[in-house]
């Protein structure tokens, strides 16, 4: 951990404290232009202009010095009522206010070559703020060194009570890198602690074995007495001296190590919480620039918005923060343009002609829960109909019974926007698309509701800290894997009896709502096996439009798991979002269920699903893995080849059928030549080349005719070559039968 401020260059620190003078003047001026009137407000515009010009006189930056110097001196004429308030001088505030954030985004050693290019532009501004003072003010010098009359490079001690270098003695800057590690390490140390638990269980273990020591050397005694051995008694009375010292010592060291291990779990979990508090911030960090966006949009559009926020101090893990910056923006920018009306347009309706916009954040159920509404028009759910129906994705028809509901999950839909043309505000309809991944990429969730007339709600559901993650624990395959319990719909537990089959598909039905039953095996790659009796444990999941019920092997509990990112040269590993380490130190992998839905749709579209019901105890049957790119042929023949008994898996293409059958075990093989990634023939090749699939048997089954085909095919190690236009039913079944047998 290193304290920046104490290496920083004085503009570096001039840069630093810029950027939290810009903040305090962005808010007393919004609050100044809603009420004119309040004189604390003016009086925080005068002291962060007297710490800004200080500051700038200190590190000798003249420019910045006389737009201060002409600003504060018009505030000081608002305050006496010498001057006033209007439309122009806030645009004039607004613009020096945004020269400083300028200067405060540039790199220390570039600010001044930055304020010498823009010259000319702030002579104008000096003169337009000139222009603002009354006619004979006294207008003094800007300041334009050191030497001025402000000894505090910060701010003089008149504004102490609202200046930050009084907090800025307590703050320490910490790269972001850093804190990672230091919560990395305490976690481990969280995880160590907890082994000296089992290690003093294992001592009392001890003690009680001492126990039975003590008991038999007491009856060792009383049976050498009864027979008068007076000299094998010396010895065992020198044994019970010896076991007792050692059992008195044993008692007070495993004492002193069970007082040892309750502190040190205290101390290690109290010290995890202070670095795990460390990396929250309050929310109102995340909306420092809102209130005047929303203020210079508004006033862009013809609109009168106001921007209320509750909870500011509502603590939030600083990643989810700066993940929560540009869909609030998007938000916010939508509902100024399409939501809140025109001035004349919210008095016709009754409304008062200023809109409102709330963001609300608070702690609700372990949760952070964010809430953005209007009091705005509301989404037209007709014009969200004519759209869809333009765009060809539904008919007239199909989109007039379209529930409101569904068609706010449209919404979300990338590129979908209901703007009649593209503006800079909106009309490309990137908006709701980036709320719903940023949702989606944290683990949490997002809502959209609206009433025509009444308004617009968006509704954030999002974990409290990306840091850790409190999980449902599952065995997979023999191993454990973490579902996140923020992104579970819920757990059931079902029986074989229950599961019905819908179009060819399993499913189940959950308060009354029809579920699709899969197996975490198969989406996973793991060989399949039988299910133990009892009820089928189930995690339901769901995206916005699908709800799956994933089959596990057994729940294993409930845990808090602190995350630990994969190693970036994985790459994105497929259904997994990160790592963990349990209590015991054993690694355990989380479950990314955003995309283990997308793995499940693909399993959908591609391949056929293994039966739930199928995996009860019962006797092996003969299984059948059949590959063909196209849909029409690949259902063909694994129907036909079903109806005779056989077990039948799909696969789409030469790649799948290679993963698919050296994850399970497979009689036989029914292949296309013509596939995509890896055709026929070279699938073939490389079974042949493994020694466990040396003699397993293959039909090729495809279209190409000629006899070089035939040959090239059998010669790559096929049993059976067939044509796809020539052979019948049975031709296929002889096949198989003659390979394999019956099923």
């Amino acid at each position: 951990m290193s304290d920046h401020s104490s290496e920083a260059t004085p503009l570096e620190l001039f840069r630093l404290e810029l950027e939290e003078r810009v903040e305090s003047l962005n808010q007393a001026l919004l609050l100044l232009e809603n009420q004119p009137e309040l004189r604390e407000a003016c009086d925080q515009v005068m002291r962060s202009l007297h710490s800004v010009k200080g500051a700038a006189a200190i590190v000798v930056l003249p420019a910045l010095v006389r737009v201060a110097h002409r600003l504060e001196d018009f505030f000081v004429a608002v305050k006496h009522g010498e001057a006033s308030l209007d439309q122009r001088a806030f645009a004039l505030s607004f613009r020096c206010v945004d020269l400083f954030q300028d200067v405060s985004r540039q790199a220390a050693d570039e600010i001044r070559e930055w304020l010498g290019a823009r010259s000319p532009e702030i002579d104008e501004l000096v003169d337009s703020l000139n222009q603002l003072l009354p006619e004979g003010s006294n207008r003094s010098p800007a300041p334009r060194s050191a030497s001025s009359d402000l000894d505090n490079p910060f701010g003089s001690a008149s504004d102490s009570g609202n200046s930050a270098p009084a907090a800025a003695d307590r703050v320490v800057r910490v790269e972001a890198e850093n804190l990672n590690r230091i919560m990395a390490l305490s976690g481990e140390m969280l995880v160590e602690a907890k082994w000296l638990q089992p290690f003093a269980d294992s001592l009392s273990l001890l003690k009680d074995r001492q126990k039975d020591l003590q008991a038999t050397i007491e009856a060792l005694r009383l049976q050498l007495t009864e027979s008068g051995q007076t000299a094998s008694l010396e010895l065992v009375e020198k044994a019970r001296v010896k076991e007792r010292e050692c059992r008195e010592t044993l008692t007070e060291r495993l004492g002193e190590l069970e007082l040892y291990a309750l502190r040190t779990t205290n101390l290690s979990y109290r010290l995890y919480r202070e670095v795990i508090g460390s990396n929250m911030r309050p929310f109102s960090d995340a909306i420092v620039a809102f209130p005047r966006m929303v203020r210079d949009l508004a006033i862009s559009l013809g609109k009168q918005v106001q921007l209320e926020v509750v909870g500011k101090g509502t603590l939030v893990d600083r990643d989810i923060l700066r993940k929560l910056e540009s869909p609030l923006t998007h938000i916010l920018r939508n509902a100024v343009d399409h939501g809140i009306e025109l001035p004349d347009e919210r008095l016709e309706l009754g409304k008062p002609s200023r809109g409102t916009i709330r963001i609300e954040a608070l702690h609700r159920g372990g949760m952070l829960s964010i809430t953005i509404s209007d009091d705005g028009m509301g989404v037209r759910f007709d014009e969200v109909r004519q759209k869809l129906v333009a765009e060809g994705l539904f008919s007239a028809e199909d989109a007039e019974a379209l529930s409101e509901a569904e068609l706010c999950e449209h919404l979300y839909q990338p590129g979908f926007s209901t703007a009649a043309s593209v503006t800079e505000v909106s009309g490309r309809g990137v908006g709701l698309d980036v709320v719903s991944s940023m949702a989606n990429e944290v683990g949490g969730t997002v809502r959209f509701s609206s009433a025509i007339g009444e308004g617009t709600s968006i509704h954030f559901q999002l974990p409290l800290t990306l840091s850790v993650v409190r999980t449902l624990l599952v065995e997979i395959a023999g191993e454990p894997y973490a579902f996140p319990l923020a992104r579970l719909d819920q757990i059931v537990a079902i029986e074989t009896s229950e599961i019905s089959v819908m179009e060819g598909r399993e499913c189940f039905f959950l308060d009354g709502v029809s579920i699709g039953l899969i197996s975490s095996r198969q989406v996973m790659h793991f060989p399949e096996a039988p299910q133990g009796d009892g009820p089928i444990p189930v995690v339901v999941i769901s995206d916005h439009a699908k709800v799956y019920g994933v089959v596990v092997d057994r729940y294993l509990g409930e845990q808090d798991l602190v995350v630990r990112p994969l190693d970036p040269r994985l790459g994105k590993v497929a259904n997994v979002s990160a790592a963990a380490l349990m209590g015991d130190g054993q690694p355990i992998l989380i479950v990314d269920t955003v995309d283990l839905v997308r793995s499940i749709d693909s399993l959908l579209q591609n391949s056929g699903l293994q039966s739930q019901a199928a995996r009860k105890p019962a006797k092996q049957g003969q299984r059948i893995l059949i590959a063909d790119d196209s849909p029409v042929a690949l259902d063909l023949q694994a129907r036909l080849v079903s109806s005779r008994g056989y077990e039948v898996n799909r696969a789409v293409n030469g790649m799948e059928a290679w993963k698919t059958i050296r994850d399970g075990d497979y009689q036989l093989l029914v292949t296309d030549v013509d596939m995509p990634e890896m055709d026929g023939i070279a699938l073939i090749q490389a079974l042949r080349k493994e020694p466990r699939f040396k003699h397993l048997p293959i039909i090729i089954s495809s279209s190409r005719d000629s006899e070089q085909d035939r040959l090239h095919g059998m010669e790559a190690g096929a049993d059976y070559y067939l044509v796809k236009s020539n052979f019948q039913d049975e031709t296929l079944l002889d096949a198989i039968h003659q390979l394999i047998g019956p099923a």
